[in-house]
C-alpha cells in the first residue's frame, strides 16, 4: 500500500532548551491546547508580571479562535483577565490592499509579478504599532485603578505580524503554523487571501497567494522563527502540537543527516486520470487525481515523528537550517537554500490530455514575473495504456502564423484545431524519457502515468491549446497564448526532438547484475535523470550532493546509510525519498521479490548557472 503520511523518524533524544529560559518546558511534543495554556500561566506566574503580553502570531489559515477560546477558559478558571486583540484589526481594508498590491496581483488571470520588495509592515495601517500599544497602555492603566486590581492580566494578540507588531514590548511568544496543502484546503472552503474580502475564483487565490502572500510572509517567518518561544503545528485544528523553537531546530538538525521524505500532496484536475486514485487511496469522492507532489519543495510538507508523537511542518524550514546537509555545497552555490530538483506525478490513465503547453525561457520569466528559476522539464513514462502518446515538439510546416494562427481560429470559432498538424506525436513506451527545455511545445497524452522529474518550479506553465474546454469549475482555464508567442522554439522540430530530447540509456557502471544508467540530461536543464537497476544490492555515494529515488518498478527497496544502519529507510512502488548530501555512502537493497528499477535525480554534473533566491543571504530581519 503507498504510504501517504511518511514519518521521518528521530533516532535520539531532543533537548528542547534554547537560550532564553522558559517557564514551561515540553516535554519533546506536546499535544492539544492545555500546553499553551500552561506556558501561558507559567510565564505570568514566574515574569513577576502584573499584564503579560502574550505574540500568537501565525500563517494565515490556521485556527486561532479555536486556540483562542480554550486558552481564554483557562484563564477564566485560574482567575485571570485577558484582553484579546486580533492583527487584522489593524490591516489594511481589502480594497485598499488590492490597490497597493496591484503590481504583484495584476490584472492578468493566472500570472502576477513575484512580490520581492514587499514587506509584512505593507499589509498594516501606518500606526499599527502604535494603535497596539496605546491599547496595551490603556489596558494595564486601567487595570491599575479596578477594584480587583490583583486580578493578574494578559493581553493576547493573536494573528499574521503579532510579534512584528507588538514588538519590543512581548513577553511571551508563539507560531502557529500550517501547511500550504491546509491552507489550500481551507481555500477550497472560502477561506479568502490574507486581508482580502473576497477572490474572483481558485485561480486567482492561489495567483495571490503565489506571487503575494507567500513571498512576504513565509519570508517573514523565515526570518523570524527563532524569536518565538514556541512552535505550534495546527494542521490538525483541534488537536494542536506544541515544542519549543529551539527543540524543533534540533530536530531538523538530525532530520538533514538521514534518508527522508516528503508528505505526499494529492490535487484533482480536468484532465486528470484514475491510476493514482486507486493506487494511493484518495477518496472516493474524488473526480479523479491529476498530480501528485513528492517533493515540490515549496509546497509538501514533512511528518517528524518523536518519541512516538508526530508533528508537520513545512518542508522549506528545513531548508532554512538545514541547506548545506540536506544540498551540499556545489548545489548551494548554485541555488542558494532554495531545493531546485522536483519529482511530481502526471495522471491521465483514464483520464485526458493535458494542454499544449509551452514553459517560459530564463530572461523571460525574471523579466516578466521576478521569478528566480525558470520551469524545465521531463516526462518519464512509469505506467501506460496501450496506444499512449506524447507530443514534443513542433512538426515542420509549423510556423509561428500557421500554429498561432489556427490556435486563435479554434479560440475564437469554437470549431477544434488539427492538433497533430503542428504538434509532433510520439508513441509513449515504459521506461521513455522525454526532456522538455524551456520553449519546448509539449504535452503528455492520455493513457499516461507520467514522473515528471523538473526544475522546483511549476506554475509557469503557458497554456496555448486546451481543446476548447472548461475547467473542474466551469471556468474556461486560462490561455496564455500571448506569453507563448515569445518563448516557443520553432527550430525544436521533428528531428531536432529525436536527436536532442528522445536519448537512449547509456550504461554508467556495473556491480554484479545491478547497472545504472544516464537517461537523460540536456544543457538546457539544471537536473540529470538516471535509473538504478537493482537486482540484489548497489552502494554508492551522495559524494556531497543530495540524490533523489524514485521505486518506479518493483515492490520495496531499503535504503540504508552505511554510517548509521539504524537510520535506514524502507519504502515501496511509486514513492520517493531525498538522500542529503551529509548521508555520504549509503547502500540500496531490494527488500521484494522481484527485480527493481530506481530513477535517479540530481543536479546536473554540468549546470553551472546560479539561480539564487531572492534575498538570499540578505541576513535582513522583517
Amino acid at each position: 500500500m503507498f504510504n501517504k503520511y511518511p514519518h521521518n523518524v528521530i533516532h535520539s533524544s531532543v533537548s528542547c532548551e534554547g537560550d532564553r529560559p522558559l517557564a514551561w518546558m515540553p516535554q519533546g511534543l506536546e499535544h492539544g491546547t492545555e500546553p499553551i495554556a500552561e506556558a501561558i500561566m507559567s510565564a505570568l506566574n514566574n515574569l513577576n508580571q502584573d499584564v503579560l503580553v502574550v505574540a500568537l502570531d501565525s500563517t494565515h489559515g490556521a485556527n486561532m479562535q479555536f486556540v483562542i477560546a480554550r486558552i481564554v477558559e483557562r484563564l477564566d478558571r485560574e482567575q485571570v483577565s485577558a484582553h484579546v486583540y486580533s492583527t487584522t484589526s489593524l490591516m489594511h481594508s481589502g480594497d485598499t490592499l488590492r490597490r497597493q498590491f496591484h503590481r504583484y496581483i495584476t490584472d492578468n488571470r493566472a500570472f502576477g509579478y513575484m512580490a520581492s520588495d514587499a514587506d509584512v509592515g505593507d499589509y498594516f495601517m501606518t500606526d499599527a504599532k502604535d494603535r497596539f500599544a496605546a491599547a496595551v497602555e490603556a489596558d494595564s492603566a486601567g487595570h491599575s485603578h479596578r477594584s480587583d486590581a490583583s486580578r493578574k492580566q494578559i493581553i493576547l494578540l493573536f494573528g499574521p505580524g503579532a510579534l512584528w507588531i507588538a514588538q519590543p514590548n512581548v513577553h511571551l511568544s508563539f507560531f502557529f503554523d500550517v501547511s500550504r496543502e491546509y491552507q489550500q484546503l481551507e481555500h477550497r472552503k472560502n477561506l479568502c487571501n490574507l486581508g482580502m474580502s473576497w477572490n474572483r475564483d481558485h485561480v486567482e487565490t492561489y495567483k495571490i497567494c503565489l506571487f503575494l502572500e507567500w513571498p512576504v510572509w513565509e519570508t517573514y517567518r523565515k526570518r523570524n522563527l527563532e524569536r518565538f518561544d514556541y512552535y505550534v503545528d495546527m494542521n490538525k485544528p483541534k488537536d494542536p502540537v506544541v515544542t519549543t523553537t529551539a527543540g524543533l531546530r534540533r530536530m531538523l538538525e538530525q532530520v538533514a543527516a538521514q534518508p527522508l521524505r516528503v508528505k505526499p500532496f494529492f490535487a484533482p484536475g480536468v484532465w486528470g486520470g484514475q491510476y493514482l486514485k486507486e493506487l494511493c487511496d484518495l477518496p472516493q469522492d474524488w473526480v479523479n487525481c491529476a498530480w501528485s507532489f513528492e517533493p515540490i519543495a515549496p509546497e509538501n510538507s514533512m511528518l517528524i515523528k518523536y518519541e512516538g508523537r508526530t508533528i508537520e511542518v513545512p518542508f522549506t524550514l528545513l531548508m532554512t537550517y538545514e541547506y548545506y546537509r540536506v544540498m551540499g555545497e556545489r548545489p548551494v552555490a548554485l541555488f542558494g537554500d532554495y531545493f531546485p530538483v522536483r519529482f511530481d506525478y502526471l495522471d491521465t490513465i483514464d483520464g485526458s490530455n493535458l494542454s499544449c503547453q509551452v514553459h517560459p525561457k530564463q530572461d523571460y520569466v525574471e523579466e516578466n514575473f521576478n521569478e528566480h528559476m525558470t520551469q524545465q522539464e521531463s516526462y518519464y513514462i512509469m505506467e501506460l495504456k496501450d496506444g499512449a502518446k506524447v507530443y514534443l515538439g513542433l512538426t515542420g510546416r509549423s510556423t509561428p502564423d500557421s500554429f498561432f494562427g489556427a490556435v486563435r481560429e479554434a479560440q475564437e470559432t469554437g470549431v477544434p484545431m488539427p492538433f497533430t498538424d503542428y504538434v509532433n506525436e510520439f508513441d509513449a513506451k515504459k521506461g521513455d524519457l522525454f526532456l522538455i527545455p524551456p520553449g519546448t511545445v509539449h504535452c503528455s497524452g492520455e493513457g499516461n502515468l507520467v514522473l515528471e522529474v523538473s526544475s522546483t518550479t511549476w506554475w509557469f506553465t503557458f497554456k496555448i491549446y486546451d481543446y476548447l474546454r472548461k475547467d473542474l469549475d466551469g471556468k474556461p482555464r486560462p490561455i496564455s497564448i500571448e506569453h507563448a508567442e515569445h518563448n516557443v522554439d520553432f527550430d525544436k522540430n521533428t528531428d531536432w526532438v529525436k536527436r536532442h530530447l528522445m536519448s537512449e540509456p547509456q550504461l554508467l557502471g556495473e556491480q554484479g547484475a545491478n547497472q545504472e544508467y544516464l537517461l537523460g540530461q540536456h544543457d538546457d536543464l539544471l537536473f540529470c535523470v538516471k535509473r538504478v537497476h537493482l537486482f540484489d544490492r548497489w552502494e554508492d555515494d551522495t559524494n556531497g550532493e543530495f540524490v533523489m529515488y524514485n521505486l518506479v518498478e518493483g515492490e520495496r527497496v531499503r535504503l540504508v546509510p552505511l554510517d548509521n544502519e539504524a537510520k535506514a529507510v524502507e519504502f515501496g512502488y511509486a514513492e520517493a525519498y531525498i538522500v542529503p548530501a551529509s548521508v555520504g555512502r549509503y547502500r540500496l537493497e531490494n527488500a521484494g521479490g522481484t527485480p527493481c528499477k530506481l530513477v535517479k535525480a540530481g543536479v546536473a554534473s554540468t549546470w553551472s548557472t546560479p539561480l539564487l533566491p531572492h534575498g538570499w543571504r540578505t541576513g535582513e530581519e522583517a
